[in-house]
């Protein structure tokens, strides 16, 4: 005999491998196990084979290979007697599952075991198979389980109910066959059986359709009996919990319920009277009074609407929440969560508890809480609830501020009554976490602000106030630095004073200083100090007392280590010393850009519109759709320094420009009031190439204007040129190319040159000033209609000499044009000589559309940048 075949072998064995005291050891004495095992496998030692299979168990549960032994498994099955079979059928549970192909094997002999006389032999049987079972077998062995089902012992009856929800989760297809016999289950008086069978037909009827709709008609007036039943029966000891009986089969029974409940009047009416009496005789103060009343409020808020009953389980929900385990709160936080959407008054009535829980200690509740306080927000109490947030965010942890002030600008945002509780809000938040804000929520503040024109005073000073009891958050830094560079004359002069407002006395240096103080703070992130240095830039031009102290703090940056610093310090100290010209223009305030466009395109359904005017801001009213060529990201909007700024489909280069530095795309029309005329988008395009070139990177290849200079080759980018006085604006040496396309003036028809009816291709003077003259000399290409080419001829009528000449032109998308190099960037004075210079225009609408062209001349005189711009329309006929 094998003498690791000892009865008392296996207690040694734990004992020998408790007693290592490393891995090392350990492993030695698993494998002197095995190879024991091995030898009695081979000398087929049938006395004590289960004792050695029960040591490969303990083997294979400390994560060892057993596969030597899983023919062990079979052979102890096909013993005869029970020890061997209980140990064979364990083995084959812990050793193998339902991928082994040996299970093909043992599947005639767990059939003969179903049928066998002694009624634990069968039971060993059905608990294997319901472990292990596969599709397979599941289709071998159904009848017999069925059979089972009927049973004359309980225990039986269970384990082949138990069977039975293995096999139709493994073939849906078999759930038909027993329908039937889990109807006869329900009647059952013995708690295990009946727990099993309602566990039965709550599985048929997730995977049968045929299965729920006979149930609703055959059971539910004997569930609801059965459940009057437990819920009104006397004690009883081998069933009772806590002084409830049998918990569990409560459970079992309303989760059923809930089942044959749901989309169907009938049921749920059949059942209400109960749930009803389940809800108020259940004692709370227990865990499983508990239990069955979350069951209960799970199964009232599945079935068909009664709003009384669903009062009572929202009440209960608001009694979870007063429970001391927190368990118990975060289950019935979960469950308001779902109850909102079916009766949102009766939640709110537990709002002061659920704001509570916001408070609480453990995170996980927090959490929970504030998604339900989200959720609870209208416009009739977003004021109160904001207000209690507010004043927590000013104690609450770190670690939950990120979430507690993300919520808080959602709800401030969707719910805002009027804008100056908005700001307000905003402003309270900004103060006490700002650097946990989004930047797409102090983007929103800002769009908020400029389509607030009564309230940019107010907005300024109370930035102003903050800023200087709170400096150190980031975000509410770049928010007051942006307001102060757009409204700084308003911060000074108190100008839009509300009645709720305290005076505030403000110098211009003061507004300065607080700009300065944030560029220099040691804290101050790349974005912001860009940003400071902008509203540098227009303090520059709105205070003129300051404008020499904010250049020198410009000129300091211009050797700055970061790039982008050094650029914005050297192209800033350029425009505030030597180009006077066009500095009002550039520095004025920023263009309106529509909140209902904004907000729709964050959402991701429409793209924003932008709204802009030169001199005073006009406010545009929500939800008015523009017509504008494009609009630009908000992040070119606000956050100059960003290095990932994505790419808009919608968005060209030039909106870059537009947005930061207010240049007008709207249509032409004119301000109330006022004598001012806004130019058309395609004049203000052409002002774009007189202060810089629309970065590469945020162009967008669905561009379709034509910009071109004289050398074909890029736009000037003049913003470099200021850096370098001088630089010439052009250079007219380089190769020939052409610009991307951006649709603008498309459809644009020429009322002038229809009605000329003049000689085929007469000459024209297509722009003339005081200063300068052009004449256009048309001719055409032999049997090519569609392309003119065009003889332009400039003439000085001044007697000063022009240098550094360049002239630039667009047209719309169905025209292609091509200018050759300039003979000259010299132009005499007083007609003594000229520039000429050739185009050639392709009109792919050649007898639908008619020739147009913007133009724009731009010079030097006496060192001073002269642009000169116009329009051409009256383009002969035929071109």
């Amino acid at each position: 005999m094998n003498p690791f075949s000892s009865g008392t072998r296996l207690r040694d064995m734990i004992r020998s491998i408790r007693a290592c005291k490393t891995a090392a050891e350990e492993r030695a004495v698993v494998r002197k196990e095995c190879a024991a095992i091995r030898a009695a496998i081979s000398e087929n030692d049938h006395d004590y084979r289960h004792r050695n299979l029960a040591k490969l168990m303990f083997i294979h549960m400390l994560g060892y290979p057993t596969h030597f032994g899983q023919m062990e498994c079979l052979k102890l099955i096909a013993s005869p007697g029970f020890p061997e079979k209980r140990i064979g059928y364990l083995g084959l549970m812990l050793l193998l599952d339902e991928r082994q192909e040996v299970l093909m094997l043992v599947t005639n002999s767990i059939k003969q075991d179903l049928n066998h006389g002694n009624q634990y032999i069968v039971g060993l049987a059905l608990c294997a198979l319901g472990n292990i079972c596969s599709a397979e077998m599941a289709r071998d062995l159904a009848p017999e389980v069925e059979r089972l089902l009927q049973f004359r012992d309980p225990n039986i009856r269970k384990k082949a109910a138990l069977c039975s929800i293995r096999i139709i989760k493994k073939v849906p297809d078999l759930a038909e066959n027993f329908i039937n016999a889990a109807v006869s289950l329900l009647k059952e008086k013995h708690h295990g059986v009946l727990i099993t069978g309602i566990q039965l037909c709550t599985d048929l009827c997730k995977v049968s359709t045929e299965a729920l709709e006979h149930f609703r008609k055959k059971c539910t007036d004997g569930l609801v009996k059965v459940l009057k039943d437990v819920v009104n029966s006397p004690y009883a000891p081998e069933y009772d919990i806590s002084g409830i009986t049998d918990p569990f089969l409560h459970i079992r029974l309303l989760r059923l319920l809930r089942i044959l409940g749901q989309g169907d009047a009938d049921a749920s009416d059949s059942m209400n009277d109960i749930l009803a009496q389940v809800a108020t005789k259940t004692e709370s103060n227990k865990n499983a009074g508990n239990s069955i009343l979350y069951e209960c409020v799970a199964t009232i808020m599945s079935i068909e609407d009664n709003g009384g009953l669903r009062v009572l389980a929202i009440n209960i929900l608001g009694r979870f929440l007063s429970n001391r385990d927190n368990n118990i709160r975060y289950v019935a936080l979960n469950m308001l969560m779902r109850a909102i959407t079916v009766d949102s008054q009766a939640v709110q009535r537990h709002r002061t508890t659920i704001i509570e829980c916001v408070k609480d200690s453990d995170p996980s509740i927090r959490k929970r809480a504030l998604e339900l306080v989200y959720l609870l927000v209208n416009e009739t109490n977003v004021k109160p609830l904001t207000k209690e947030l507010i004043e927590y965010l000013e104690a609450s942890d770190l670690e939950f501020r990120g979430d507690l002030t993300a919520k808080i600008c959602s709800i401030v945002e969707k719910f805002y009554p009027e804008k100056i509780w908005y700001i307000d809000q905003m402003l309270k938040v900004l103060s006490e976490a700002g650097n946990y804000v989004k930047d797409e929520v102090w983007h929103a503040l800002i769009v908020v602000i400029t389509n607030a024109p009564n309230l940019h005073g107010y907005a300024v000073r109370s930035l102003y106030r903050v800023l200087k009891t709170a400096g150190e958050q980031e975000i509410l830094v770049r928010v007051a630095v942006w307001c102060i560079g757009e409204y700084g004359e308003m911060l000074i002069a108190n100008k839009g004073m509300l009645d709720i407002e305290e005076l505030v006395t403000v110098t211009e240096s003061d507004a300065v200083d607080v700009v300065v103080t944030a560029l220099k703070s040691h804290s101050t992130d790349l974005t912001t100090r860009a940003m400071c240095l902008v509203a540098l830039l227009k303090l520059s031009s709105r205070f003129s007392s300051c404008s020499k102290k904010i250049n020198d703090i410009i000129v300091q940056y211009k050797g700055s280590f970061v790039l982008e610093l050094q650029q914005r310090a050297i192209e800033f100290n350029s425009i505030i010393s030597m180009h006077q010209n066009i500095r009002p223009t550039l520095l004025e305030r920023m263009p309106v850009l529509d909140e209902a466009s904004y907000s729709g395109r964050r959402a991701g359904s429409v793209a924003a519109a932008v709204s802009t005017s030169q001199g005073p801001s006009v406010k545009v009213p929500n939800g008015v759709a523009k017509s504008a060529a494009a609009a630009a990201p908000l992040v070119d909007l606000l956050d100059l320094s960003s290095d990932d700024v994505p790419a808009a489909p919608s968005s060209s280069g030039g909106d870059f420009l537009q947005d930061l530095l207010g240049v007008d795309l709207s249509p032409a029309t004119s301000l109330p009031g006022s004598n001012h005329v806004q130019k058309s988008g395609t004049d203000v395009l052409l002002d774009l190439l007189s202060i810089g070139t629309p970065p590469p990177q945020n162009s967008s290849p669905s561009t379709e204007l034509v910009l071109i200079n004289e050398n074909n080759k890029s736009s000037v980018d003049l913003l470099d040129r200021l850096s370098s006085p001088s630089a010439p604006l052009a250079q007219n040496s380089s190769p020939v190319g052409i610009s991307p396309v951006m649709d603008l003036l498309d459809g644009i028809s020429s009322p002038a040159a229809l009605e000329n009816n003049g000689p085929e291709y007469p000459s024209i003077i297509a722009f003339e000033s005081s200063s300068i003259k052009l004449m256009f000399n048309f001719s055409k290409q032999p049997g090519n209609p569609q392309t003119t080419v065009i003889e332009a001829t400039f003439t000085n009528k001044s007697e000063n000499v022009f240098t550094d000449f360049i002239f630039q032109a667009a047209v719309p998308k169905f025209l292609q044009l091509h200018l050759d190099p300039a003979s000259s960037n010299t132009l005499p004075a007083t007609g003594n000589g000229s520039i000429t210079q050739k185009l050639r225009v392709t009109n792919s609408q050649h007898g639908k559309k008619s020739l147009v062209m913007r133009l724009r001349v731009g010079y030097k005189m006496n060192g001073k940048d002269v642009l000169e711009e116009g329009q051409i329309n009256n383009f002969p006929r035929g071109l």
